[in-house]
């Protein structure tokens, strides 16, 4: 009698906390978009944080840096809307109106033929490349109508990033007050210890990740616009701006906009797309494999197969917000993960020898 109260006891746990884990799944998948915008208003808390550290001396509070910061922010988007947008909106406005022409030339086969034509071609490749496009017109169309739809729906979330900056305010005015009240709800000595190094390690991951990201976003977003602008390629602002903020979707992002900025050209008539192919294959290999691993470091450290389904699962969960969000939160939850093995090793065998994020220990080992 006593074992079979034991293992009811135990399996009643056991349920109870199944149940507690389903429930906390479900009403993460419910208010994931609340959720997926507060995650959003974390991270430009921990892009602008580190210019606010710096301003809060200096003007005597904290309040007073994180007005000043907002304010140069706002005269810097003024700028870049009042010098740069009437040029990328017209660009824009021309490749939407062109846009159809250019997809029934190649429905009909006609782009072969301006291609062939301008590079040689004998008269039986152009034959059979316009068979081959004209045999596949109806997918061609499917493709680029759902192409449309999908950034129509990424366009009616554009809406939500203005209340990110409102929301970040809070965190950058109280984030140390969340941290405290976070920690004091944990009684037990090690719970609490795991907890704090929890906040400790994401709190490196995301201040190096939303620095970096936002680094390498910005030096794709120039090396494309200069150098599609010295090759005279059609739309080059827009088409460097778009590829400047893909840069924040790894693999995926980079992929999509090498991809888009080539069709165009090949669909504008550009005569030396294949400069310009080979200029996104060497800029790809500078910022992989130059850029990318000084400027990221340690921050992330995930796998790129674990990196590309955070990516695909984020657009199925929360369309082009949990894309964007996709790896970081990635790289949070193995974080977690990593904790929760020291938390439970020390249980079981007893205290270890500290264990610090890769950033730490690289930087103890120089």
């Amino acid at each position: 009698m006593p074992l079979l109260s034991i293992i009811d006891s135990r399996t009643s746990r056991v349920l109870l906390t199944a149940l507690l884990f389903a429930l906390g799944l479900g009403f993460l998948y419910v208010a994931r978009q609340t959720l997926i915008l507060f995650l959003f208003a974390i991270f430009f808390a921990y892009l602008i944080n580190p210019a606010v550290e710096r301003l809060q001396k200096p003007l005597r509070g904290r309040g007073r840096a994180i007005t000043l910061i907002y304010l140069l922010l706002l005269l810097g988007l003024a700028l870049f809307v009042f010098f740069v947008g009437p040029r990328i909106t017209r660009q824009a406005a021309r490749l939407g109106e062109a846009l159809p022409g250019l997809m029934e030339k190649v429905g009909s086969g006609q782009i072969a033929v301006d291609i062939g034509t301008k590079r040689g071609w004998s008269d039986t490749t152009q034959s059979r490349i316009q068979d081959v496009l004209r045999n596949h017109s109806d997918e061609l169309s499917t493709l680029g109508q759902t192409i449309g739809v999908r950034i129509a729906e990424s366009a009616k979330e554009v809406w939500v990033l203005f209340l990110v900056p409102i929301l970040a305010v809070f965190f950058l005015r109280d984030a140390s007050s969340f941290n405290e009240v976070l920690v004091s709800l944990v009684q037990s000595r090690t719970q609490r210890e795991f907890l704090q190094d929890v906040l400790r390690d994401l709190n490196q991951m995301l201040a190096q990740f939303i620095r970096a990201q936002l680094t390498l976003a910005g030096l794709s977003m120039l090396a494309y616009t200069s150098c599609l602008g010295i090759m005279r390629v059609p739309y080059a602002m827009v088409l460097g701006t778009a590829g400047g903020v893909l840069e924040f979707i790894p693999i995926v992002g980079p992929l999509v906009a090498g991809v888009a900025m080539v069709a165009v050209a090949v669909l504008a008539g550009y005569s030396y797309w294949p400069l310009l192919l080979l200029f996104l294959i060497v800029w790809r290999l500078i910022q992989d494999y130059v850029i990318a691993p000084r400027v990221m470091g340690d921050s992330v450290q995930l796998h790129p197969l674990a990196a590309l389904f955070g990516v695909l699962a984020g657009g199925e969960i929360a369309g082009v917000l949990g894309v964007y969000l996709s790896i970081p939160v990635m790289a949070s939850l193995r974080i977690v993960w990593r904790r929760w093995r020291i938390y439970a090793e020390k249980r079981k065998f007893g205290p270890l020898n500290e264990y610090s994020f890769p950033h730490d220990l690289g930087r103890g080992r120089s």
